[in-house]
């Protein structure tokens, strides 16, 4: 199931694994490079894009078809732990994920202490000590982050679109650790800088932001548009682009965190084979699905 299943374990540590799912687990589909071309029939154009093995609820696909998906990537989560440890026993497996209705604000939701609910609270980040469980973080452009203490064993899961990066969100989650000591950090698929155009008013709103909370050194402050913001092409003085993803990895290690294997080398816009909100805006569809960031913990090493 693993081979033909449209997830990639990113990392696994102690007892800690870190897993990307994507749209399609092909990459034969509807290429970005034709969204002008004649060759893309109108009702690709027209019709939403849930692909694969689309986790969002929110998005009007068929509620059963996405229970069901979550409930097919825990059991592919599961299955790639067994195959990892070629240890069958029971108190190896998760036993469930956690998901938050994502409002691109700053809140954060503490697991361990949240009450059972039929609705999924309404925050940004997730954090948890407990072991037998995984975090999911969905997006569709937007910069999904976890964190790993290994001191601590806590685990943490946070959706940063350029609202959330300039809110704080990075950093309100990294001070809610309870405890000292590392945190390593993945940042999952998302939106590259070649593909993210806006107007200035974002830029402007994020700087503000970035300053406001301190979220960045005075350096990378001092230099913000050198770093992150290069101008459009053909001349659009009214756009340019904005670079989220180094943007996040300079939040994080603003506060201390270790950034464990770099910027994530696929854009979920340029890529077919995951889900895009500014692909779907762009080819008109009514709507696409959202992929997942996820980090689990295991009752035992890997």
């Amino acid at each position: 199931m693993i081979n033909t299943f449209p997830m990639t374990l990113l990392a696994q540590i102690d007892n800690v694994a870190v897993f990307q799912t994507s749209a399609f687990f092909s990459d034969d589909t509807l290429n970005i490079e034709t969204l002008d071309s004649k060759s893309v029939q109108a009702d690709e154009k027209s019709r939403a894009n849930y692909g694969e093995l689309n986790l969002g609820l929110h998005v009007k696909d068929d509620a059963t078809k996405v229970l069901n998906n979550r409930m097919r990537l825990l059991s592919a989560i599961n299955e790639q732990i067994m195959n990892v440890t070629l240890n069958s026993e029971q108190h190896t497996k998760i036993k469930r994920l956690h998901w938050v209705n994502q409002v691109h604000g700053k809140q954060i939701q503490n697991i361990d202490f949240a009450a059972l609910s039929m609705e999924p609270m309404a925050a940004d980040a997730m954090i948890s000590k407990q072991a037998g469980l995984g975090l999911a973080i969905m997006t569709a452009d937007c910069v999904p982050i976890v964190l790993y203490q290994p001191a601590s064993g806590q685990i943490a899961a946070i959706h940063a679109g350029w609202q959330g990066l300039a809110c704080g969100i990075i950093q309100a989650t990294v001070q809610d650790f309870t405890e000292s000591g590392e945190i390593k950090a993945w940042i999952g698929v998302c939106i590259s800088q070649a593909s993210y155009e806006v107007g200035h008013h974002v830029r402007d709103q994020l700087f503000a932001g970035c300053f406001e909370n301190q979220s960045l050194t005075a350096s990378d402050l001092d230099r913000f548009d050198q770093r992150y913001v290069v101008n459009s092409e053909a001349g659009n003085a009214d756009k340019l682009k904005l670079d989220l993803p180094m943007l996040a990895a300079d939040q994080l290690k603003a506060t201390g965190a270790t950034l464990a294997d770099g910027l994530p080398e696929h854009c979920s816009y340029a890529d077919n084979r995951y889900y895009s909100y500014r692909r779907q805006t762009h080819l008109n569809q009514p709507a696409t699905g959202r992929m997942a960031l996820v980090i689990v913990r295991s009752l035992s090493a890997f």
